[in-house]
């Protein structure tokens, strides 16, 4: 294959997960706020919903387990055809049954993500093929494109999901048909993507070389050498993650409203304004990694970030407070980019799937604990402990980093 032939090949795989990749996002937010409202209109309790949603939860990490193990062995195309169709069809069965215990079944096999957030196993694949559909020099603004749209997508996929109650009252359908009627229409992104990622050229398979160049291995291991940078950055991303955790949005929002007496609508404002920030602030990171480096930009943008969120716990009212936090989100996931973009830089092609998958589950570790020490602390008598305690991690993460990692150059850097 031509020079020319493989950029125009590598372009359209790119585009391609880009469009696949704001299609599952706009199905993840849609049903994500579906699943909780149609499970309530069937009579279930709070109890009840949480261990449906947890059983979906579930589902999602196992896939993501089996496709860090095994995604290379099967296929990434196939892989990503799989896990897109066999959601879609977990939302369909979730419509046309009712029975609590198949609810369960189904929500577990249909990975049913009730985060709102896309964290399963063809975020892995993606992540794995994205690198090597364009050089070093331009993989990192291909992850901020990559995150801009997967933004995008949940926040659309919300806004969608309301449009459940519009149907429900001007038409002859009941609430319940109307949110079945649009968790279809979940279903029908779904397999959208599916059909997406089967257009992807076999140069996204394991061992593909990127533009830039690169060695093909053996498929599911890592080298000696990925083992020990993967395993120590995994070790520090958990400490990230754990730190996250004691921040979620839910904690963050019962916050605002239990110290200042925030409404509902000026909550709603806020976290709507504050993912906004955090969708530019992709681009942002790409930038100024061009300029400072993968690592550089990961440390100095997350630390003051986190000083930020040490001052919204002292701030005198809830104006001030909202500012710091917005001040704090413009920069948080200015390291998600640079984050992925260096871990898939500092490992072969054919080991991207494995690096992906481990530091992806390390990651979902530690904001599963979280919040249970999150409500710990809280329940110790400290409201602002969550903040302190989450902020103390993130640094603690970021100056271990800068320790280990400030002289581990990608190669697009080390070229430079």
């Amino acid at each position: 294959m031509s020079a020319t032939a493989g950029t125009t090949r590598a372009a359209r795989d790119r585009h391609l997960l880009y469009a696949g990749a704001l299609l599952r996002a706009t199905a993840t937010g849609m049903v994500a706020v579906l699943l909780g409202l149609s499970l309530a209109e069937r009579g279930l309790d709070g109890g009840r919903i949480g261990t449906i949603v947890g059983a979906g939860l579930a589902g999602a990490a196992l896939s993501a387990l089996l496709v860090t193990l095994w995604g290379d062995r099967i296929g990434r195309r196939t892989a990503l055809v799989a896990v897109a169709a066999l959601s879609a069809a977990g939302i369909a069965a979730f419509c046309l049954v009712s029975d609590e215990r198949l609810l369960l079944g189904v929500a577990f096999l249909g990975m049913l993500n009730g985060m709102g957030r896309d964290r399963g196993a063809a975020l892995i694949l993606e992540q794995a093929i994205l690198p090597g559909t364009t050089s070093d020099s331009r993989r990192t603004g291909a992850f901020a494109r990559y995150n801009v749209l997967q933004d995008a997508g949940h926040a659309l996929g919300g806004a969608l999901a309301g449009a459940a109650g519009t149907l429900h009252e001007h038409s002859a359908l009941s609430a319940l048909d109307s949110q079945r009627a649009l968790l279809g229409a979940g279903a029908a992104l779904l397999l959208l993507s599916a059909l997406v990622a089967l257009a992807l050229s076999r140069g996204t398979e394991h061992g593909a070389a990127p533009l830039g160049g690169g060695v093909a291995g053996a498929a599911g291991r890592l080298s000696p050498a990925s083992r020990r940078v993967i395993v120590r950055l995994s070790s520090l991303f958990f400490v990230d993650a754990l730190g996250g955790g004691f921040l979620t949005t839910a904690w963050l929002s019962w916050f605002f409203v239990e110290r200042f007496g925030a409404s509902p609508q000026t909550i709603g404002a806020l976290f709507f304004a504050a993912r906004t920030l955090n969708a530019l602030s992709h681009f942002g990171a790409a930038w100024l990694a061009r300029r400072i480096g993968l690592v550089n930009t990961m440390v100095f943008t997350h630390i003051p970030s986190s000083l930020l969120l040490v001052s919204v716990a002292i701030a005198p009212s809830f104006p001030v407070a909202a500012a710091l936090f917005l001040a704090r989100v413009g920069l948080v996931e200015m390291d998600v980019p640079t984050r992925q973009s260096y871990v898939m830089a500092l490992v072969r092609p054919d080991e991207r799937t494995v690096a992906s998958g481990i530091t992806h589950l390390v990651r979902l570790g530690g904001w599963a604990l979280g919040p249970l020490l999150a409500a710990w602390t809280v329940s110790a008598g400290t409201l602002v402990g969550p903040l302190v305690v989450g902020a103390a991690l993130k640094l603690a993460y970021d100056l271990l980093l800068w320790r280990g990692f400030r002289a581990v150059r990608p190669p697009e850097e080390r070229a430079a």
